[in-house]
C-alpha cells in the first residue's frame, strides 16, 4: 500500500507543477487529458488498485479521491486566472483607434409603393387637392349600387369580389366608393380630393395582377366642370411624375360610374414614343382610367347634376411605380426580397 500512496503522492506534485506551467487554454486542455483524463496518469495508477489486498483498498481509494478532487479544483481556478489574462491581451492587442473613420449605420428606406404614393399625394396636393381617407370594408352598395353597378350588371364580374360572412359587407375592389363618401361630405360644396389607399381582388396573383393592390381616385366636382379641366389636371400630372414634355393620349373605355370613358396613356418614358419592350414597341403605356362622373352618380352623391358636373381616375399606385421604375413583375413590391427593395429605392 505505502509504494502506491508514495506514487499517488508524486503524481499530485508533479500534476500541480505542469499545472503551474500551463499558460493558455489548450495547454488546460492537454494538462487535463495527461493526468485526470479517462486515460490520464491517475486513470493509469489507479488501475493498480485492484492488486492490493482487500482490506486496504478502501483507505488506498479515499486518498485517490481526495487527490483527484484537489487537482480538478486547481485546475479550476488556473484556468479561471488564464480565462481572465487571455481576455485582458485580447482587448489589449484590439485597442480602439478613435481617429478611424466610423462606420456608417445600415439605414431603412421607404417602400417603392410608399414612395410612389407620396410622389401622387405631392402631385395633386400642389394643385389643390385635398387627400380623403375612406374605408377599405365597404358595403356593397357603395362599391358597386350607388356607383350605377345595379345588381346582375355584367361589369360586377370584370371585379371578382372578397365577400364577407355578410354578404352586403365586402372588401372593396377599387377606391370608388369613396367617391359617394366623400360627396355626401361636402355636397352641395365643390370638392377636389384624392382618395389612396388598399383594393381587394379575388383574382389570379401573376406578374401583372395581385390581390391586394393600391390605388388612388382622384375626383372634382363643381359648376362647369369639363372634359378640359380632366385633360389638364392629367397632362400637369403627367408631366411632373414622368418629366416635362409628355404627350397623353385618350382612349374610349367603359365604367358605370363615368360617361364618357377613357382610358388614358402616356408616350413610353424609355423610348419616347419610338417603340420598346416596356411599352410593347406600341410607344405608349397605359396609366389610367378616367371620365366624366355619371349623372346618376353625382345625384347618388348628393350633387344636382343639372348644376354640378365632374371628373374621376383612377391610378394604380405600383403601376406608377412599375413605370416609372421599369420593373416587370409586381409581385416583387410584396415578396420582400431586400435586394429589390434596396434597388428601386435608390
Amino acid at each position: 500500500m505505502s509504494t502506491l500512496l508514495a506514487q499517488l503522492a508524486e503524481l499530485q506534485e508533479r500534476a500541480l507543477a505542469a499545472l503551474a506551467q500551463a499558460d493558455s487554454s489548450e495547454a488546460m486542455r492537454t494538462w487535463h487529458s495527461e493526468y485526470v483524463g479517462r486515460k490520464g496518469q491517475l486513470t493509469t495508477l489507479l488501475g493498480g488498485l485492484g492488486q492490493l489486498p482487500r482490506e486496504e483498498r478502501p483507505a488506498v481509494g479515499k486518498v485517490a479521491n481526495e487527490i483527484k478532487v484537489a487537482l480538478e479544483s486547481a485546475l479550476e481556478e488556473r484556468q479561471a486566472a488564464i480565462t481572465a489574462d487571455e481576455m485582458t491581451r485580447s482587448l489589449s492587442a484590439e485597442g480602439v483607434d478613435v481617429t478611424l473613420p466610423g462606420r456608417q449605420p445600415l439605414l431603412g428606406r421607404y417602400h417603392p409603393t410608399t414612395t410612389a404614393l407620396r410622389e401622387i399625394s405631392d402631385i395633386f396636393v400642389q394643385m389643390g387637392f385635398q387627400i380623403y381617407d375612406a374605408p377599405e370594408v365597404e358595403t356593397d352598395e357603395l362599391n358597386f349600387g350607388l356607383l350605377n353597378f345595379p345588381p346582375g350588371h355584367p361589369a360586377r364580374e370584370m371585379q371578382d369580389t372578397f365577400f364577407t360572412t355578410n354578404p352586403d359587407v365586402i372588401l372593396r375592389t377599387h377606391t370608388s366608393p369613396g367617391q359617394i363618401r366623400a360627396m355626401r361630405e361636402y355636397a352641395p360644396e365643390p370638392v377636389r380630393v384624392i382618395l389612396p389607399g388598399k383594393c381587394y381582388r379575388n383574382e389570379d396573383v401573376t406578374a401583372r395582377a395581385e390581390m391586394m393592390f393600391y390605388q388612388v381616385e382622384v375626383m372634382v366636382i363643381d359648376k362647369n366642370i369639363t372634359f378640359s379641366d380632366l385633360k389638364g389636371v392629367i397632362l400637369n400630372y403627367a408631366n411632373q411624375m414622368y418629366g416635362e414634355g409628355r404627350d397623353i393620349r385618350f382612349r374610349k373605355s367603359y365604367f358605370p360610374f363615368t360617361e364618357p370613358s377613357v382610358e388614358i396613356d402616356v408616350d413610353c418614358v424609355l423610348c419616347g414614343g419610338k417603340g420598346c419592350r416596356m411599352c410593347k414597341y406600341s410607344g405608349w403605356l397605359e396609366i389610367m382610367g378616367a371620365g366624366m362622373i355619371h349623372p346618376v352618380v353625382l345625384q347618388n352623391g348628393g350633387y344636382d347634376p343639372a348644376v354640378y358636373s365632374g371628373f374621376a381616375a383612377g391610378m394604380g399606385i405600383e403601376r406608377q411605380a412599375i413605370l416609372k421604375r421599369s420593373i416587370d413583375d409586381i409581385r416583387l413590391f410584396y415578396d420582400n426580397d431586400v435586394r429589390f427593395l434596396e434597388r428601386v429605392a435608390k
